[in-house]
């Protein structure tokens, strides 16, 4: 009994597509067998599993809830049910890797890392393994594996969540080309976005972005966009598109950043004070109100998803001064549409403040 047990073990550990361990157990039960009797086991011949995942990509917001659509069934169609368990992973931008999301072996399920407590499965229907993402951050975006596994059988489906944002390019307060790899992404972050990817600065582009300083993009190249060709932005005569440096030393090399952020969960609006302030009043005056100074993502987010329009510069709390104009108009700037900036002035100097609170 303890050698067909050993043989046991070992052909599980060799079987690709088995249950492995990441914390969860699963049961060791193999639907897809049969005894003859005589210890052999022999495989169902001819039924094939298949999983089926949307083509199209999904769109959410931050802070909003979506669903990853997922539903299997066999081929030829089964008449009596099967144990399956399901795993949802997030792939690495290789699709080479993953990360865990969740497990589940009918009503028992786990999440993991950042997604404990935000997914849950949608099962309302025979053969449904759709999984559910709330309070949808900025990271979430990306690549869903979803996985049946029914004994031997493994197959999985892919689907694609984007969220809809704004990609912006930002410098600090030192001036142009001031940033390593590692100094964008804080600083991208700490203005409440994060770094973009080569995709959402696509998309941008394709939406009209053109800015001619190269920037740090998430995957570690540096990149820039350019709707309009001229001299000092690789030429006149080349085409439009999204230059590119390729991958630069992430220490050593220096350049602006492409910042992405999406939708807000509170409000970003401009403080009516009877007078304009320095940048410490600024912050007290947002703090005195019950709300505290905007961010740089937060202003742009505000001006892509509720056209916010305000001609008035304001501070931030990166210490630069901007305003939203969602709708040009003369004495407020260039003819089209998008978030002016004054740069960092002294922090003396008056100015009006945007004020961020949350809903």
């Amino acid at each position: 009994m303890l050698a067909e047990f050993a043989v046991i073990l070992l052909v599980a550990s060799v079987c690709k597509g088995l249950p492995f361990y990441n914390g969860f157990y699963y049961e060791h039960i193999l639907n897809n067998k049969t005894n003859n009797g005589n210890g052999e086991v022999i495989h169902f011949n001819g039924v094939r599993l298949v999983v089926n995942t949307p083509d199209d990509p999904l769109f959410g917001y931050r802070g909003g809830n979506v669903t990853l659509p997922c539903t299997f069934h066999y081929e030829p169609k089964l008449n009596s049910t099967r144990r399956h368990r399901v795993k949802w992973s997030k792939l690495h931008k290789d699709n080479t890797k993953e990360r865990d999301v969740m497990v589940a072996i009918g009503l028992r399920h786990r999440s993991f890392g950042e997604y404990k407590g935000r997914v849950h499965l949608i099962q309302n229907k025979p053969n449904e393994v759709s999984l559910v993402i709330t309070d949808l951050r900025l990271e979430d975006y990306g690549n869903y594996k979803c996985e049946v596994i029914d004994g031997l059988e493994d197959e999985s489906g892919i689907v694609e969540l984007e969220l809809r944002g704004v990609v912006f390019p930002y410098q600090p307060h030192g001036g142009r080309y001031q940033l390593n790899f590692h100094d964008a992404k804080k600083a991208c972050e700490d203005q409440d976005a994060m770094m973009a990817s080569f995709e959402q600065l696509f998309k941008a582009w394709e939406e009209g972005l053109d800015w001619c300083n190269a920037g740090w993009l998430m995957d570690g190249t540096v990149q820039y966009p350019i709707t309009l060709p001229r001299e000092p932005c690789g030429g006149k005569e080349t085409a439009p598109g999204v230059r590119s440096y390729g991958e630069r030393h992430k220490q050593l090399h220096r350049y602006d950043a492409f910042c992405f952020s999406s939708a807000l969960k509170g409000k970003v609006y401009y403080l009516e004070h009877p007078e304009n302030m320095n940048y410490a009043e600024a912050k007290a005056a947002c703090q005195d109100d019950g709300a505290q100074i905007a961010k740089v993502g937060q202003l742009f987010a505000a001006w892509k998803f509720i056209d916010l329009d305000r001609c008035d510069a304001g501070w931030l709390d990166d210490g630069s001064v901007r305003y939203p104009i969602a709708f040009p108009r003369p004495n407020c700037g260039p003819p089209e549409p998008g978030v002016r900036s004054f740069g960092f002035p002294t922090r003396h100097m008056k100015f009006g403040v945007y004020c961020y609170k949350m809903s």
